[in-house]
């Protein structure tokens, strides 16, 4: 069972200018005291590739309802090849706890400029400065992971009830019953 469940995830500026600081307000809830912090990561997607656009441990968190404002530097030309700025490129955020990501939640973004005319004839070198992102924020895709929390790691596993060699094989633990015990 989840002890983080993300509720929310709001884009804060939609449309915003392409290189403006992307912002999301997170909302989550957390069922039971976590020992560690959350890492946030913001990553833009682009083609197969992945950027880290920004990351943020979030920390202790307390049980219950839990919001903050995630925010990027602004972004960089560098970051988006000239060829593929018009093109639909994709922003994920990520959480994970103890270095395993629970949950990950990607939009598609689409770049355009605000000039309908020069967005039918855009130049042949991207005028970033001119250029509009608009998050597709009514199709999300979110992707949850199951990974071991805290309470899960106090039970004992499988090779702990069973046993195990030094090489780190499964054995059987025998409970003997003595038939001499009086009840």
């Amino acid at each position: 069972m989840a002890m983080v469940t993300l509720t929310n995830l709001n884009v804060v500026e939609n449309p915003a200018p392409l290189l403006s600081p992307i912002s999301f307000e997170i909302t989550f809830e957390v069922i039971a005291e976590l020992k560690e912090d959350l890492e946030f990561k913001m990553l833009l997607a682009i083609g197969s590739e992945e950027k880290e656009l920004e990351s943020v441990l979030v920390g202790p968190v307390p049980v219950g309802v839990n919001r903050f404002v995630f925010t990027s530097d602004p972004l960089k030309p560098s970051l988006i090849p000239a060829e593929d700025v018009l093109d639909v490129m994709g922003v994920l955020v990520t959480c994970s706890y103890k270095d395993k990501e629970f949950v990950r939640v990607g939009y598609f973004v689409h770049n355009e400029y605000a000039d309908p005319e020069v967005s039918e004839n855009p130049p042949s070198t991207p005028d970033y400065v001119k250029l509009f992102r608009k998050f597709l924020v009514e199709k999300p895709r979110v992707t949850r992971f199951s990974i071991s929390w805290d309470e899960e790691e106090k039970m004992p596993d499988e090779g702990a009830l069973h046993g195990a060699t030094e090489n780190g094989e499964k054995q059987a633990i025998e409970t003997v019953v003595s038939d001499d015990v009086e009840p």
